[in-house]
């Protein structure tokens, strides 16, 4: 029972990273996009979060927990606090880092890894 429950934590954590790929392209995309048409960069980015809302929310309920529900109100609740997370470290990094785009990758990338975490346990569950 055991080796079940590690291959399933497995298989739905490689199935989270690839949504997230696909899920950062798209996000980052658009905030680049936005940033590239001089849009400032925290308003190219909550643009782009609001946007990235919608499509993750298909591709991590039909294609990462897909055998478990995920309340829409929960999962919007939970990207607000990520959009909260993922502004903090915007800021952060944009004091350290000179270029927007690479602020916001790596802005991006800390706040997918904190995402895993609260939508594995406090927004998906076994249905």
């Amino acid at each position: 029972m055991a080796a079940e429950v590690t291959l399933g934590r497995l298989t739905r954590l490689v199935r989270y990273y690839q949504a997230a790929v696909v899920n950062t392209a798209f996000g980052f995309s658009l905030y680049a996009a936005l940033v590239a048409l001089g849009l400032n960069l925290f308003v190219a980015q909550i643009i782009a979060h609001a946007c990235g809302v919608a499509f993750n929310y298909f591709t991590y309920s039909r294609h990462t927990f897909r055998d478990a529900y995920g309340s829409k109100l929960a999962f919007a609740l939970a990207y607000g606090a990520n959009y909260l997370v993922n502004l903090a470290l915007l800021a952060a990094f944009s004091t350290v880092i000179a270029s927007p785009h690479a602020s916001g990758l790596a802005a991006i990338l800390i706040a997918s890894l904190v995402n895993y975490f609260v939508l594995k346990n406090l927004v998906f569950c076994r249905g």
